[in-house]
């Protein structure tokens, strides 16, 4: 499934994708529907060794979480135009111009504005 060819394809399942992160492979998720997209980290008693990315969204809030995390908005291109990184819990992000967003558990990439975050087959 193709969301933009210039962006992002799925795997076969449609839910998950894998990036490169300074020579690290890191496993995406991908939250298409509603639920995903609702509930996210919320609730997540460990903390996870993957990603979440939420496309066609550019705001993003920490309520419900009992870890900090790291946030990239980005373009169509996957350049990070937004990072914010260790948001504690209970806390909103906005960023109007951007497409998509990065959720990650605070610390595990490195990623700065104006970096692309690269996706890996």
């Amino acid at each position: 499934m193709f969301v933009n060819s210039l962006f992002v394809c799925y795997d076969k399942f449609g839910d998950k994708m894998k990036i490169l992160s300074k020579d690290k492979k890191i496993d995406v998720h991908v939250c298409m529907n509603f639920q995903n997209r609702f509930f996210g980290f919320m609730g997540k008693k460990e903390i996870p060794n993957y990603g979440l990315f939420f496309p066609h969204c550019h705001s993003i809030h920490t309520c419900f979480m009992r870890f900090p995390i790291d946030i990239y908005i980005v373009d169509y291109n996957n350049i990070i135009l937004y990072c914010k990184k260790n948001v504690k819990p209970w806390r909103f992000i906005f960023y109007k111009k951007g497409y998509g967003t990065y959720e990650f558990p605070s610390g595990i990439t490195k990623y700065q504005v104006g970096e692309r975050i690269k996706q890996i087959a």
